[in-house]
């Protein structure tokens, strides 16, 4: 089974740091491009950074120079290193990628999938 699983959220004061991590996992043949969202309580889901299999990356303004997205193609995992936290960074965090997954006698099949989300909080 194919799946993209998060992990590393948690409660930090604001200025401190935390470290997301997305894995993939099943029968991969590759992974396109991935990306991190957030959605904070009562808003709707934002970009946060993006990353290509190449590793080209774009940031949303809020993010720009506190986040750092990055990904292992060996470990099929990718990350989102958050420094300079702020209260209004808090929300569930999920992970975004376009995997590409044997599907069945020499077939692979490609397609979209999310992780089931991460809670960051950052308290003032």
């Amino acid at each position: 089974q194919v799946q993209l699983v998060e992990s590393g959220g948690g409660l930090v004061q604001a200025g401190g740091s935390l470290r997301l991590s997305c894995a993939a996992s099943g029968s991969i043949f590759s992974i396109n491009a991935m990306g991190w969202y957030r959605q904070a309580l009562g808003k709707q889901r934002e970009l946060v950074a993006t990353i290509t299999s190449g590793g080209s990356t774009n940031y949303a303004d809020s993010v720009k120079g506190r986040f750092t997205i990055s990904r292992d193609n060996a470990k099929n995992t990718m990350y989102l290193q958050m420094n300079s936290l702020k209260p209004e960074d808090t929300a569930v965090y999920s992970c975004n990628g376009e995997l590409t997954y044997y599907s069945g006698s020499q077939r692979r099949t490609t397609r979209e999938y999310w992780g089931q989300g991460t809670q960051v909080t950052v308290s003032s």
